[in-house]
């Protein structure tokens, strides 16, 4: 028996190690090259407001392929060669195999498995669809009676949740029934560590995620294998697990410790405001018809509400004497 949190960090570590997770599905950065570019772009003007130190470390948090970052840095190199020269890439990944995939893109790169072996310096981090696979626990709550979900065998079984966590027990709950609770701690662990991060150096923290603006309850649990949905609890290690991002229990705890909370907004205004269509625009007129025809398709796909523009949120931390990012004016 296991609970809940170590099932998935077991599976998703077995899923990543043996599977080529863009089979399963397609991640931004994949979809269109405009995404990519227009983040570094955002990196450039953020560096810029944050003073321009030199050097500074550019970091991303799941890499994937390397696609955002390669994207990122070829637009850096166009428009902020200031910036290209000062930057220091460092990238978060536990995957071996990704790791390979990364340094065929990436070979300046410095990896880490967490940011807590990342240098104490000024930063810009960029995360797509990473804290939506950090491990949740799923809490039941029936009147005044908690308990807490563990996997066997394929299955949910329940044990007392005594002692709750502090911010499950230190909530106002309403009269439901029944409710399910989720709680991301590797999540917090990493806000905490940013939001430190961030009062001691200038910074921003730009996440990009999907979930929505307030917390609520709710099983948000899911899996998906082959590119289907899936039994999440089925065959651990054979397909993508993930769930809801809180994106206000996140951003409650990077403030706690320092930082300054940018959105979150849907990720449509947010890439609109960045210039996704005009980018885009542009770059399909130098192109043939059918590719052009993809790219704007793509845009939209990445922007309008009823796809991903308005479940996916963009989210910034940054320091305190940091002006508004680009994007959350």
């Amino acid at each position: 028996m296991e609970r809940l949190d170590a099932f998935m960090a077991r599976a998703n570590a077995a899923y990543y190690a043996t599977n080529d997770p863009f089979r399963d599905f397609t991640t931004s950065p994949e979809i269109s090259q405009v995404f990519g570019e227009i983040l570094g772009v955002w990196a450039a003007v953020v560096w810029q407001q944050i003073g321009s130190p030199d050097p500074v470390l550019l970091i991303e948090a799941g890499p994937g392929r390397g696609t955002l970052m390669a994207d990122g840095l070829r637009a850096i190199r166009s428009v902020a060669p200031a910036f290209a020269a000062a930057l220091r890439l460092h990238l978060i990944e536990t995957s071996p195999r990704l790791r390979t995939m990364q340094m065929e893109r990436l070979p300046q790169a410095t990896w880490h498995g967490s940011v807590d072996t990342i240098p104490e310096a000024p930063f810009i981090l960029l995360a797509n669809e990473f804290l939506d696979a950090l491990p949740i626990r799923q809490f039941i709550r029936r009147h005044d009676t908690w308990t807490e979900r563990f996997v066997i065998d394929g299955k949910f079984v329940e044990q007392s949740a005594r002692p709750l966590p502090s911010l499950l027990a230190e909530g106002s709950w309403g009269e439901a029934v029944e409710q399910v609770y989720e709680l991301s701690e590797p999540a917090l662990v990493l806000a905490r560590s940013l939001g430190h991060r961030l009062a001691a150096h200038p910074g921003a923290a730009l996440f990009l995620d999907y979930g929505p603006e307030h917390s609520a309850p709710g099983d948000s649990l899911q899996a998906i294998r082959a590119g289907r949905p899936a039994d999440p609890l089925a065959d651990p290690g054979t397909a993508d697990l993930t769930a809801h991002v809180d994106f206000a229990t996140f951003a409650n705890t990077a403030r706690d410790a320092g930082a300054i909370i940018h959105g979150p907004v849907p990720q449509g205004i947010f890439l609109a405001h960045l210039g996704l269509f005009q980018r885009t625009d542009r770059l399909a007129r130098t192109q043939p018809a059918e590719r052009a025809a993809a790219l704007i398709e793509s845009a939209r796909r990445l922007a309008e509400p009823n796809r991903m523009g308005r479940l996916f949120k963009a989210m910034a931390l940054a320091g305190r004497d940091v002006p508004t990012p680009p994007g959350f004016e």
